[in-house]
């Protein structure tokens, strides 16, 4: 059973705190969804440990639902998490996203292959592989181009009816442009860029 991602994007009412302001602390400001809608473990273990296969050491993993949640997130998610549906909730600033090092890599695997026939494009496999790559994901995906040793970034190519793509696994390539993450970052620091670094962030769940 695969393991999706649930939340949104809040930010700290500048007034709070003041006299003159009696509302919430922080407010809702847009759900998770439509920004991202994949699921992809790479990322989630790299940013908050959840199903954390490629060995990255996680941003923001298991801090649960921040205390004083927005009334929208916590519509959204609070029974959730209460009733177990929800688990390893967790939140992250925009300021520790910004900060991340992109080209930090996990303990124990180089990169990830994704491949799929071209009769059945919608059925796609994946493989987090060591180097050098073991006999099982040679015999899925073939030998790679003559120039594969000195690709740095992603690389494609098709072996018979199969599509073959390998992607080095570091931080800026499974949060990378290839996803939907950017979208779900443009958001944040936009929102950071009025309401500060840290006062902005991103509350998950996962199903």
């Amino acid at each position: 059973m695969s393991t999706d991602i649930h939340g949104g994007i809040e930010f700290r009412h500048p007034h709070a705190g003041t006299d003159y302001y009696d509302g919430e602390p922080w407010v809702a400001a847009m759900d998770l969804w439509p920004l991202y809608d994949e699921t992809d473990y790479a990322a989630f273990g790299c940013l908050f440990g959840v199903r954390n296969y490629a060995g990255f050491q996680p941003l923001a993993p298991g801090r649960g639902l921040p205390v004083d949640l927005s009334s929208g997130m916590r519509a959204q998610l609070d029974s959730w998490v209460a009733a177990g549906d929800l688990h390893s909730a967790s939140w992250v600033s925009w300021a520790e996203l910004a900060s991340m090092d992109l080209a930090a890599v996990p303990d124990h695997f180089v990169g990830r292959l994704t491949w799929h026939t071209k009769s059945l494009p919608w059925l796609r496999h994946q493989q987090l592989v060591s180097d050098p790559w073991p006999q099982e994901a040679l015999s899925a995906v073939g030998v790679p181009p003559a120039d594969f040793p000195r690709a740095t970034g992603r690389m494609e190519w098709t072996n018979g009816e199969t599509v073959c793509a390998y992607e080095p696994l570091t931080v800026g390539a499974v949060l990378g442009p290839e996803t939907h993450w950017p979208h779900v970052f443009a958001v944040t620091k936009a929102l950071a860029g009025r309401f500060g670094d840290d006062g902005v962030r991103l509350v998950v769940a996962f199903d």
